[in-house]
């Protein structure tokens, strides 16, 4: 059921990469990138791991907002390829494992649209009601303006209908009427249409500014939520895999009706406020606020998550931080007031926000990529491409991908003046500095390393799927964490600060962490005799470990200072345990107890349950009973639980293509075996290590 699980909801631990077609790679030469050019791209996504693909806007457009002011919502815009393209495109993805999912930007349209201009044109049109329209100008809300620096007003005049019409973003774009029934079932057909394509789901753009629009007479929307529901069956119907993933960047209380009872409504949605608050700790060097917010976390329902990222296709929206928090984190990393947005955000890409500070950068993905959700990248992230300052607004951080460090960065033959943007120029962050190409002949490079980032994380689908509890340390720069699901445990440290750090991971070793295996290198954490678990960060250090021996679920559900809120129904006698285990040593009767605890919560079989505790146990079993071994019983009612543990002096000597597998410690064993470089050997048995041993020599 584990695999089964991770496979059928895929967007659960999915690596989503964002891109802008118009901006990714021109094919055509005519400065505008094209489909043809996500098409020949489609290599280098699979080859970095990406298993999903987001597309912004790609449909005809007027060019106010770039691409979200859409005049056909069943197009391709012609500047960027034809619809066979687009499937063509859809094709390729999925031949390499790729889903593809875009934006679904159905709260507004362009006032070029054919139904806006038929709607201004008549009272009678029938589209007149598929807009807000008021004869007097309604009196502002507070904050509704979602640019004040391009307009003070919800609400503009239309000459040619003689009224007022409802726009939360642009002028340009006027919002339609998702009270009217007709309206839903269009956005129903619109989605549809596009599934029929090949989609594999959707980004839904502003989804409070859709379900809950101003400017409506009271009692126009009895349940907001019904439009999400409605939509979210609609598609589970024509697609059983299908996604929602919801912009929704509200507080998390607000957050949590959007999931619905649990695939009902969004199945993935942005974590804004763990976003914010990972500045806020980045800008301290505290990881108070980020693990505050985690903690704060609405419990997503089953088969429903969260979406992790560090920057996207926006500003950096710093909303929900007070007032004095956002001064601390644009003091840090935005003081110019050039580079600050609506007086809530900033208009940077993550490298020149850390100065370029490659081991900080490394952190901040590192730890993103290692908290529960499924992680999204934004194109250029991969390589630490920076903002173009010179592009006005938000749109700085949409210059064209760099991928030589030839004319244009390689995205486009045309002139200079031809391109859709300007390529990014500031030293340091200019195409001859970063770009594609060179960083794929490093070794050392960022995007190698996102590579093998990426890697481990498709490895891990426990930090997808498992249940997320913070592992008190005594340095509040530091933030260690573990993800459990399925029997396995990642462990993540991650050190804000840039200065060395060392933590002591005893609550860890207290459930029976021993080994903590290094998952990005080959310096594996031993617990030492006296409880100890010591971990070692460089500044801005990160580090990824499998734990073994550790119980996979804490006993009783804990705090962030790991207290237990429940009492644990854990055997604690001799006589409650089988035969072998009663036998044991104490730190072995302990782990064997801890363990098959929470395996009674995970499976309803007794001997599933058993069988959980005995794998536990086995490196615990072989480090306190020197030559004593362990072997698989059924459970505690099997007769030959009282023989099934041995002594080795009561066995023949055993060798495996002459490796002495009793002659030897097991520390002298596993040392060779690292010299070997024998993968996973922190969790095999003396006799496992041997047979290793012997298959590489």
């Amino acid at each position: 059921m584990i695999r089964k699980a991770s496979s059928d909801l895929w967007w659960r631990d999915a690596i989503v990469y964002c891109l802008d077609v118009q901006t990714f790679l021109d094919t055509d030469g005519d400065g505008h990138g094209d489909i043809g050019g996500v098409i020949e791209r489609m290599d280098y996504l699979a080859g970095m791991g990406v298993t999903c693909l987001w597309l912004m806007p790609f449909q005809p457009t007027d060019d106010r907002d770039d691409g979200y002011d859409i005049t056909d919502h069943y197009a391709v815009d012609p500047r960027l390829g034809t619809l066979g393209d687009f499937t063509e495109m859809v094709r390729m993805a999925g031949d390499r494992g790729i889903r593809v999912v875009a934006d679904l930007v159905v709260n507004h349209t362009s006032v070029r649209h054919p139904w806006f201009q038929s709607a201004r044109s008549s009272p009678d049109s029938p589209f007149r009601d598929w807009y807000v329209w008021r004869d007097e100008k309604p009196p502002e809300e507070p904050g509704g303006v979602v640019f004040p620096d391009q307009e003070d007003s919800n609400w503009s005049w239309d000459e040619a209908a003689g009224a007022w019409y409802l726009h939360r973003f642009y002028r340009e774009q006027p919002d339609l009427n998702v009270a009217n029934p007709r309206v839903r079932d269009e956005i129903a057909q619109i989605a549809g249409f596009w599934l029929q394509q090949g989609l594999a789901g959707f980004r839904v753009d502003a989804v409070p500014f859709l379900i809950e629009p101003v400017g409506m007479p009271e009692g126009a929307i009895e349940d907001p939520h019904e439009l999400l529901a409605d939509l979210r069956a609609y598609l589970g119907r024509r697609r059983g895999d299908v996604v929602l993933l919801g912009e929704v960047n509200l507080p998390p209380a607000d957050m949590a009706p959007f999931f619905g009872d649990g695939r009902t409504e969004l199945d993935l949605m942005f974590d804004f406020p763990v976003m914010q608050a990972m500045y806020l700790s980045l800008a301290r060097e505290d990881a108070g606020p980020l693990a505050a917010a985690l903690e704060g976390r609405a419990d997503p329902p089953d088969g429903c998550g969260f979406a992790v990222f560090v920057r996207n296709h926006d500003e950096l929206t710093l909303d929900q931080l007070t007032g004095d928090e956002r001064g601390e984190v644009m003091a840090a990393f935005g003081p110019d007031p050039g580079l600050q947005l609506y007086g809530r955000g900033l208009r940077m890409r993550l490298p020149r926000m850390l100065g370029g500070d490659e081991r900080r950068l490394r952190m901040v993905y590192s730890l993103a990529f290692s908290l529960p959700g499924a992680p999204v990248l934004f194109y250029g992230e991969e390589i630490g491409m920076g903002e173009n300052r010179d592009i006005p607004g938000r749109l700085a951080v949409r210059s064209p991908m760099q991928w030589t460090d030839g004319p244009a960065a390689g995205f486009s033959s045309a002139p200079s003046a031809e391109l859709v943007r300007p390529v990014t120029d500031a030293p340091g962050y200019d195409a001859a500095s970063v770009n594609v190409a060179a960083q794929r002949r490093d070794p050392g490079s960022l995007l190698n390393w996102f590579e093998r980032l990426i890697r481990r994380r498709r490895e891990s689908p426990q930090i997808g799927h498992g249940r997320y509890a913070r592992v008190p340390v005594d340095d509040p720069a530091v933030l260690v964490h573990r993800c459990s699901w399925g029997g396995r445990v990642v462990v993540a440290a991650h050190n804000l600060a840039g200065r060395r750090a060392h933590v002591d991971l005893v609550a860890l070793a207290a459930e029976g962490a021993l080994v903590l295996e290094d998952l990005f290198g080959t310096e594996d954490v031993h617990a030492g005799d006296d409880g100890s678990l010591p971990v070692a960060l460089e500044p801005y250090g990160h580090r990824w470990f499998a734990a073994g021996g550790v119980v996979e679920v804490p006993i009783g559900n804990t705090t962030g200072d790991g207290r237990h809120t429940r009492r644990s129904t854990m055997p604690t006698r001799k006589e409650d345990l089988p035969g072998t285990i009663a036998r044991s040593p104490a730190k072995v009767r302990r782990t064997y107890a801890k363990t098959l605890d929470s395996a009674h919560e995970q499976y309803d079989s007794e001997e599933r349950a058993h069988r959980t505790a005995y794998a536990a146990v086995k490196h615990v079993a072989e480090r306190v009973g020197d030559h004593w071994e362990l072997k698989d019983e059924p459970g505690p009612s099997d007769p030959q639980s009282k023989q099934s543990g041995r002594r080795a002096r009561d066995q023949p000597k055993e060798t495996y293509g002459g490796v002495d597998a009793e002659g030897n410690t097991r520390d002298e064993l596993y040392e060779r075996a690292t010299r070997l470089g024998v993968r996973g050997r922190s969790r095999m048995t003396k006799a496992e290590l041997a047979q290793a041993i012997a298959r590489k020599q």
